[in-house]
């Protein structure tokens, strides 16, 4: 491999063809996975049309997509917080305030 290849910036849109389904979505995706698990718990759990009689598995399926988005939502947010607290150090190291 060349230097050249070796110093060329990642775009961020751009992923490992086995990456999982939710690979960047985003803060605002996570947010529609942990609102869409919650709801179909809410629908499981009071019952509603299309309810299956045994929703164990349901409830399994509705709480993993809900666990998804949390953990891109959080993520995402340590991600926000360290990329502004960096920011805050370089300021303060240079002598500005």
């Amino acid at each position: 491999m060349t230097d050249k290849a070796q110093q060329r910036p990642v775009e961020e849109d751009q992923h490992h063809p086995d990456a999982p389904w939710w690979w960047g979505i985003g803060p605002v995706g996570a947010a529609g996975l942990v609102v869409v698990g919650i709801v179909a718990v809410l629908w499981l759990f009071l019952g509603l049309p299309g309810t299956p009689e045994d929703a164990t598995m349901t409830y399994y399926s509705a709480a993993k997509v809900a666990a998804v988005g949390l953990v891109v939502a959080g993520t995402a947010a340590l991600g926000r917080f360290r990329s502004r607290a960096s920011g805050g150090d370089e300021d303060t190291a240079s002598g500005e305030s």
